[in-house]
């Protein structure tokens, strides 16, 4: 990627090299598992990945701030007195909820200016967006000195987000792209009322494995629509399990609980609820076979969770199911599933180093099958949000 220090000052024409550029990046996530779950209260196997949003910021002597996309080559501009969420304003909105945290917490912020790029590929479920937020605020933090835990910005940007843009985003997200380690997988587990979330690390066994996203490419129309009905029939489908048993979240209930209420449950909800609810007991499952380095259990989980999301939850399409079964037919897989929205986006493949370009070549009868090419990402697990050094210009 490119120096951003360099950019910024080169864009807001800041010749002095004693003038402060405070840097810093955030990865994007993948959730291996529980992206689907009832919201703000289930498991999440995630971890960060090393595709960044890098951002720099300096203060300027007026009360005017300025954003600067320079991948996009957009600017967008505001004051002091008039910072608020502006639909044309896009991608600044989310730089704007890092400033608001500041603000909202009594810190005299004034001027500043900002400048992002990243290499997070979008609109596949990888978290950019927050990703923005996670950086503009890491580097505001170093910049003005705060002090302030990353647990408790997690929480102010994941609470300003809702505030701001009037829907919620998952505070796991925020978590991941602040407290993630390279290496490790976070297991989070997030309380009911969705504003905090107990993390617990687990090292990876795939140092001779190779993390592969797969974007389908796949056209995806209507997705918001059909989430919110299943989600709502999720939320019928735990109405139904707390009339009779102890309990307020999906992971209160055990599989044997979903399994003695079924005579309750109409069909469409039954097989919403028990996604859900296995898919809780999966996380544990792959959780303990991660601590037992037991790949081909870990891998078998997985798997199992993309048959769920395809049967049981049915937000799969033919491309993504096909682009899993070409992993699952790879002697050595670690797993393969969706991961994201759903309704098409991307697959992740975790498949042994000699063996990933055998996947790659299976994958060259997608197009003449679908009539399109899907994109292919290798990633490997990476650390949370963190000042980075302002490069410094080369002399030619």
């Amino acid at each position: 990627m490119s120096n951003i220090g360099q950019i910024h000052r080169s864009e807001y024409e800041i010749t002095d090299p004693k003038s402060p550029v405070s840097c810093a990046e955030a990865p994007g996530r993948i959730h291996f598992l529980g992206e689907e779950g009832q919201p703000q209260s289930t498991f999440f196997l995630s971890a960060a990945i090393d595709r960044y949003i890098r951002l720099a910021v300096s203060q300027r002597k007026d009360n005017s701030f300025r954003f600067f996309a320079s991948d996009l080559g957009e600017r967008k501009r505001s004051t002091v007195a008039n910072i608020k969420y502006r639909r044309e304003d896009r991608w600044a909105n989310y730089i704007k909820t890092a400033i608001f945290v500041f603000i909202d917490l009594g810190y005299p912020v004034k001027g500043l200016n900002f400048t992002f790029s990243g290499d997070i590929p979008q609109h596949i479920g990888l978290a950019s967006s927050v990703a923005i937020e996670t950086a503009a605020a890491t580097a505001l933090k170093h910049l003005l000195r705060i002090n302030i835990s990353e647990t408790e910005l997690a929480k102010r940007l994941f609470q300003t987000h809702i505030s701001l843009f009037g829907k919620e985003v998952p505070l796991v997200d925020y978590q991941v792209s602040l407290l993630a380690k390279k290496d490790q997988f976070l297991v989070l587990d997030c309380s009911s009322e969705g504003i905090s979330c107990e993390i617990k690390r687990v090292s990876s066994p795939f140092s001779k494995y190779k993390f592969l996203l797969v974007d389908s490419r796949a056209f995806r129309a209507g997705t918001e629509k059909e989430l919110a009905s299943r989600r709502a029939d999720s939320l019928k489908g735990l109405k139904y399990l707390t009339k009779n048993h102890d309990g307020t979240a999906f992971k209160d209930f055990a599989p044997n609980d979903l399994l003695e209420a079924l005579g309750n449950f109409p069909e469409q909800i039954r097989r919403r609820t028990m996604h859900i609810v296995e898919e809780i007991r999966r996380v544990n499952d792959a959780v303990s076979a991660l601590e037992r380095n037991d790949v081909p259990a870990f891998a078998k989980t997985i798997f199992h969770s993309h048959e769920s999301l395809r049967d049981l939850y049915e937000i799969s399409c033919p491309e993504v199911d096909w682009l899993v079964k070409r992993a699952q037919e790879i002697e050595g897989a670690a797993g393969s599933r969706m991961t994201g929205l759903g309704f098409g986006g991307c697959t992740y493949a975790i498949i042994r180093k000699e063996l990933a370009e055998e996947f790659k070549k299976r994958l060259e009868e997608y197009e003449r099958i679908f009539g399109f090419q899907p994109v292919i990402y290798e990633v490997k697990t990476a650390t949370g949000a963190r000042i980075i050094p302002e490069r410094k210009k080369v002399k030619a």
